[in-house]
Parts: C-alpha cells; structure tokens; sequence
C-alpha cells in the first residue's frame, strides 16, 4: 500500500466552504476535502473555526456526529473543535469508481439545537496499480492473417480515479504485432492486439508478447498481461457478429438462469474451421460472477444478484472463436431497470423526550432522517405523523423532517403522546416504514387549588376541650408533583388549622355567652413557584347553646 508524504499532505491541505441556511433550527453545511490512507488522528478540519463559534460550544452543547455511515472514518475531537481522521479511509474501497468520494454525516449540538451537514471529499492518492483478469492467455492465429487483423481485445481495471487511473498500454515486441488503444463508451480504455508484419509457422510458430498496462499517477504503477500466440495453418474466414453491439435490459433481483441476452455470430467456412463457440473477452472477475455465457448458443443468462443500486450498467466483451484460430470481439451492453425493493429507512436524529405543557407552538420537537436506496420514483418519500394530536412535520435539510408543537398542550389532559411517523415511497406497490416514539408532557403550575364543596358546617357544644377537632377542609390540584402539593392556612387566633391535612381545631374552650359567632378565613395553596391560591375563603362560626356552627362562604 502506497502513503503519501507529510509534505505532500500538506500540499493537499483541506479547504473548507461553509454554505449557511436556516431551517425550524439553525443548519449549515462545511465542505472539507481529505487524502486517502491519512493516519488515525490526521486533522480534517477545524469546525469550531469554520462556523464561527468557540469549541467551548461544542463541548456545552453535547456536539456530536449523528450519521452512522461515516463515523468510523471521520472523529469529532469537541476538546479542540477539529475533525480528525478516524480509521485509515480506503477510497477504492468505500467508493469504488465513484468519483468525488464524499463521506457525507450530521452533526449536531442542543442549547440551542443546531444541524450542520459535513461532506468530506476523499482525495485519490495512486495505491493501486492496473490489474489484468487474467495473467496469461493464449490466442491462435493463421500464418495467412493479413496485415491490421484483429486479434483479440483486452482491458486492466484500476481502482483508482483521476490521473491515478488506467492511462494507457505499451507491447513488446512489436515485430508482427501492434495495439490500439481505444476506449469503450463508458471511457475505460482497452487495447486491440493486431497483426503488423507477415506470419511464417515454420520459421516461427509460437511467440510471447508482454502487453503492460499503466496508469497515470506519480510515481506510475504498471501491469502485465503475457499472450502467447500459437500460429496456425490456414483458416481463410473470421466469424462474424450479425450485430455490431447487443443491447439488452433487465430487472434487478431476477431469478439466476434468467436469459439476459443472445449473441450470435456466423462463420463462412465449413466443418470445423466454421464452428463457432462464444467466450467472456475484457470483462472483470466481479462481472463475469453475475452472468454465465453458454460457449455453444451464446445465451448470456444471470447467474448472480444483480442489484440497480450497486451498478445500473454493464458493458461486457464477447469474444466469437472459430476452430481454426479467428476470431472476432463485439460488446454487449445490458441495462439494469430499478425495482421497488427498498422500503423507507427512519433515522431519529434528535429527539427531545419530555417538553413543558407551555411550550409555544413550533417548538422543535424531534429532527428524524429518512432515506430510501431505489431511484426514481421508487426512491422519493413523502414523511408524515399520526393525526389528531397538536404536532407537525416540516421538511427541512434533504432527506430530513423537523416534528414541531402545532397547538396548544394540556399535561392535565394529554400527560404523553405516542407519535408515530410514517415514510412512504412512490413505488408500485409503495412501501412504507413506521417509526414510533414516545413524548412526555410535563407539568408547569397552571392550576390552582380547588375546594371539594362551596361550604362546609358542623356542630361543637360549647365549653370544648382546647385542642377539639372541630372539622376538615379539602382542596384538590389537577397539576403535579410539587406543583400540586395543597397547603391551608387560616386567619384567627381561636382556630387553628393542619397545613398539611386541612384539620381544623379549637384553640381554646368556647363559652356560648362571651361569644355568638366567628368570621375568619381559610386559604388553600400550592407548592408551585410562584405559588397559586384560590383567594380566602371566609368561614362563619355561630355559636348556639352547647352546639357551634361553622358556615364556608
């Protein structure tokens, strides 16, 4: 594996653009850009800086990376506000031929709540060099072959990208042999071996030809595909393809065996000079898993799972042979249609699991991620909640809904909801996926005190006992906790009261001829801050010959 210098590294210092925006909480996006193979720790990017805030904030605000498809590659350090290089990144293989290669993840902090995309562009660095399939082949050809015949085509692969990729190919010797260098609709270059100078079996029947392949980085990677061609006597006819390229499509996730394609080629000489037989000709080791090619019908039937959202396009080499040594190459290029065979995926990002009963109305609740891998119709999603409940989704950044308060909130009523969000695609048949969560209402001190009944009376005869429990009083709180803990006071200096159960008792003996009535009040509060009460309640006592009367007004 190839490291690039510290030097170097620098050269290919990151840049960050930061592209600002405002949803229901605040959103911004950085780019960063960062080569492959950097160690554990390199530093990415200073994030702090780039948005403008101290790294205090992120560590206050509980700063952290949410997408879980990058977080193995790219670290938040929240101590210094940097990006650091998390695991060794492989761009080949987190990317393959994807070119840019961009690790894309959220991050996001609370108090307030704050969004912010992060892509981080991977910089190819050459640690790959070209690969032929195969590291030998054997080809035959007539010693009546004329100058410029076609012999055969072949391709390397490299993973690589950019100026590191496959650049081009060199033969040697080129005594009777020569390439061209083409390059195939997609772009991938390929060389045609072809005859150059006249063929003699008998002074020469076999030859090794050294075909290297390169790319283009610095320091150039290379390799090597060794041809040996056997000369044979004369076979005066090449097949023939009855089509210049083979077009077809098919469905993604059919069944193996399914027939994709079929080549057919003709050949005008007789017996076996004139049998034809079909071969797989520049093709890579991962394709030619996915489909089989019958050598004798040149049906070319699927034989692995052919999946829309890794490759949506295959170009295939198919190579017709006769028996006395010629040969002919077309392509065949199959298209993959897309089903619908990805339901919705919800991702909670942020969710608040408790909100007071007065918060105002948009007041973001929860922030959920929803993607779907189909394409097309088949992977756009439209996200809603259950209804009949005061809350809404909005859609915010792509791919992300904010779930905001849309009415008032009631504790006393409604203490929690079950909030259920729902993605469906518009696929045929559409899919869809549910994701529930649970919200708790808590309680703020709204209500206060209420007496069980307008008035209360009760009879006490006259010379009591000091200390007499005369009656009690109750007043309920519909709030909670302490913001429904009741407390009674009374105003007289003849009765008291228990705060805690609303026990009235005599202070002192009452005599029926010192004193005819009592007026004083009783007031129920609660253990809010501030506290409510429900006003005073005036309480008449009329004394009656041996019996005591006490009247709530």
């Amino acid at each position: 594996m190839h490291f690039i210098s510290r030097d170097r590294a620098i050269q290919w210092q990151v840049r960050a653009f930061i592209l600002v925006f405002l949803i229901e909480a605040t959103v911004c996006q950085i780019r960063y850009s960062v080569p492959e193979e950097m160690r554990k720790g390199s530093f990415v990017g200073n994030v702090a800086e780039d948005l403008g805030i101290d790294a205090k904030r992120l560590k206050s605000g509980g700063a952290r990376i949410v997408s879980s498809d990058s977080s193995e590659y790219i670290r938040l350090d929240v101590d210094k506000g940097t990006l650091v290089v998390g695991e060794r990144i492989d761009r080949e293989q987190l990317c393959g031929q994807t070119s840019p290669c961009s690790l894309n993840f959220e991050m996001i902090m609370t108090n307030p709540m704050q969004l912010h995309s992060v892509v981080v562009e991977v910089l190819d660095v050459n640690d790959n060099a070209p690969v032929f399939h195969e590291k030998e082949m054997h080809v035959e050809i007539l010693e009546s072959a004329l100058s410029g015949t076609e012999i055969l085509q072949v391709s390397a692969t490299d993973t690589d990208v950019g100026i590191n990729a496959l650049h081009g190919y060199t033969l040697h010797p080129t005594t009777h042999f020569n390439i061209k260098v083409l390059s195939s609709p997609n772009g991938h270059k390929y060389a045609q071996l072809y005859l150059s100078g006249a063929l003699d079996r008998e002074k020469e029947e076999k030859l090794i030809l050294t075909l290297t392949a390169v790319d283009g980085g610095d320091p150039q990677r290379s390799g090597t595909l060794k041809i040996h061609v056997t000369v044979r006597d004369t076979n005066d006819n090449a097949p023939v393809f009855t089509q210049s390229v083979f077009k077809a499509s098919v469905k993604e996730n059919v069944p193996k065996g399914t027939l994709v394609a079929r080549v057919s080629a003709t050949d005008a000489d007789e017996g076996m000079n004139g049998l034809v037989t079909y071969h797989f000709n520049r093709m890579s080791s991962n394709v030619a898993e996915l489909f089989h090619l019958d050598e004798n019908s040149g049906d070319l039937t699927v034989n692995g799972v052919i999946d829309y959202e890794e490759n949506k396009i295959y170009e295939i080499g198919v190579q017709a042979k006769d028996q006395g040594g010629q040969s002919t190459s077309t392509n065949v290029i199959i298209e993959v249609s897309d089903v619908n065979d990805n339901a919705p995926l919800i991702t909670l990002t942020s969710f608040s699991s408790a909100i007071a009963e007065d918060s105002p109305s948009g007041t973001t609740v929860a922030i959920i991620n929803v993607k779907d891998l189909d394409s097309g119709k088949n992977g756009k999603v439209d996200c809603s909640v259950n209804g009949n409940i005061p809350f809404a989704i909005h859609s915010s950044l792509k791919n992300y809904y904010t779930l905001v308060t849309n009415g008032v909130l009631d504790r006393e009523r409604n203490p929690e909801y079950n909030i259920t969000f729902t993605a469906v695609d518009e696929g045929s048949p559409p899919l869809s996926t549910n994701k529930t969560i649970t919200l708790r209402i808590s309680d703020v001190n709204d209500n206060a005190p209420v007496f069980e009944q307008s008035f209360y009376e009760a009879d006490i005869m006259e010379n009591n006992s000091p200390g007499l429990s005369v009656f009690s009083v109750k007043a309920h709180d519909s709030d909670s906790g302490q913001n429904a803990r009741v407390s009674y006071l009374p105003v007289s200096s003849y009765v008291s009261i228990n705060s805690e159960t609303g026990v009235i008792h005599a202070v002192r003996s009452f005599d029926y001829e010192q004193i005819k009535q009592l007026v004083f009040t009783v007031r129920a509060q609660d253990g809010g801050s501030p506290p409510l009460s429900n006003g005073s309640n005036w309480v008449k006592i009329c004394f009656r010959k041996s019996w005591l009367f006490i009247e709530f007004k």
